[in-house]
């Protein structure tokens, strides 16, 4: 009797596995018929939560997946850092002190936090940096700085932007570079009516701007346009007339950024410089030499929310510079390099090692933001599964945004490309893992991408 029943079980488990797999057969072809999808690639894959095959269309195709690819760095970066890894920024000083005279240098240091200064954290504002560091300045003793501040921006390499990011990308918030020093995550906004700057969000140093804005419409057509150590800055495009519109940019220089407000900090609180405010790298543009920060000497220790808060937010928000600084992280950790190439190619291997098929995953950056990032859904899939089966994966599904058809997926958006990746649980409590990726749609892609997947529901 008893193996009666499990043989029903598994007939009507089989039964309706087929039938939720001719359906999405039919919502996908559907949509692959379309006057829409006439040059349209399509990859999409699902399992349950075991990982037993389900339904695939061009499963093991790749095509470029937009922000669907943070799933892999966000869970290479748990497993490889651990989920409670913090950043660290320093402030140090070399020379001496005498009579509350720094006779030397004052140094801030970091191995790139990327949350430095960021306004999405509770106690981790910039104004409670700024009084984490004053603090430590007064309690050392000092209220004179004969030398110099110098931000020591050397952790990371000279390359602060993946090869492959399109130039339009570069200079808005979300192509924001990666330093050694991050500062407010290399983001500013501007508050512009029609075609004039009303505001900045905070000064922005050393920056001049050309303005070729034109108004209509009724969007945000703009573009910003900087590039790294850059003085000048372009913004072109449409923005709607006669109301205020924030536009968000992509700081060039966040070392230099943050050197001039805490020269301002300084000066602020009573504390004299004598000297000047610069970054390593800009005395190395400069043709000088590179100045260590002291092992020594060491005044403030600031740690950053841990790796877990941070994914969290990475794939909440998809912020572009976290998964870039985690790459630069992960290179610099296990192949001791912080280039790109050297995180992106640990990122193949470590999924590698976990059974994908390195033919379906090809890595350009850590983000999606490059247009030759190639991954295929099933890869995508089996990424997946492989991370519900960790200790740091409630960390990992936490971040999983909530999309407009109450699924939880991380979603991709770029020209001519959508896809969507992530877990479901159905009304019959049946539950799903899933990824759909298409490439060259003529519309969003959006709707109809959640029309195949609401089957599921």
């Amino acid at each position: 009797m008893k193996k009666t029943l499990a043989g029903l079980v598994l007939t009507v488990q089989i039964v309706s596995a087929q039938n939720i797999a001719q359906k999405l057969d039919k919502a996908t072809k559907d949509l692959m018929d379309s006057s829409g999808a006439v040059s349209s690639s399509l990859s999409f894959y699902v399992s349950d939560e075991n990982g037993n095959f389900i339904y695939e269309y061009q499963g093991s195709k790749g095509l470029s997946t937009a922000s669907t690819q943070k799933i892999f760095t966000a869970g290479a970066a748990l497993e490889t850092l651990g989920k409670n890894y913090t950043y660290t920024t320093t402030s140090s000083y070399s020379g001496s002190i005498s009579g509350r005279t720094l006779n030397g240098n004052l140094f801030i240091s970091s191995n790139g936090d990327p949350t430095l200064g960021s306004w999405r954290y509770d106690a981790y504002k910039p104004e409670n940096f700024k009084k984490k560091l004053i603090d430590a300045i007064k309690n050392s003793g000092i209220t004179k700085i004969s030398g110099d501040l110098v931000i020591d921006d050397s952790y990371f390499d000279h390359q602060t932007i993946p090869g492959g990011w399109p130039w339009d990308d570069l200079g808005n918030y979300y192509g924001a570079g990666v330093w050694g020093i991050n500062w407010r995550e290399n983001q500013f906004d501007i508050n512009i009516n029609g075609t004039d700057f009303k505001s900045f969000s905070y000064p922005l140093e050393g920056v001049q701007w050309l303005n070729d804005l034109k108004t209509g419409g009724s969007s945000d057509q703009s573009l910003i346009f900087t590039a790294p150590h850059s003085k000048v800055a372009l913004i072109n495009g449409m923005l709607p007339g006669g109301k205020t519109v924030t536009v968000s940019g992509a700081t060039p220089n966040p070392p230099l950024q943050l050197a001039a407000e805490v020269k301002q900090w300084l000066k602020e609180s009573g504390i004299e410089l004598t000297g000047k405010a610069v970054s390593n790298s800009q005395l190395e543009i400069e043709g000088k030499r590179a100045l260590e920060a002291p092992k020594g000497n060491v005044i403030l220790t600031y740690q950053s929310p841990t790796l877990d808060k941070i994914v969290y937010w990475f794939l909440r928000k998809s912020i572009n510079l976290y998964g870039e600084t985690l790459i630069k992280t992960l290179g610099k950790e296990k192949k001791g390099d912080p280039g790109f190439k050297s995180g992106i190619s640990y990122l193949k291997e470590f999924w590698k090692s976990k059974g994908i098929n390195p033919n379906m995953i090809n890595f350009a950056d850590g983000s999606g933001l490059s247009p030759q990032n190639y991954v295929a859904a099933k890869a995508e899939v089996q990424a997946l599964l492989y991370a519900k089966k960790q200790s740091w994966f409630e960390a990992y599904y936490d971040g999983f945004p909530m999309q407009d058809n109450g699924m939880k997926m991380k979603s991709g958006t770029m020209r001519d490309t959508k896809s969507f990746a992530g877990y479901h649980t159905a009304k019959d409590g049946k539950k799903y893992v899933f990824s759909i990726i298409i490439n060259n749609y003529q519309g969003s892609g959006s709707t109809e991408l959640q029309k195949i997947l609401n089957v599921l529901k």
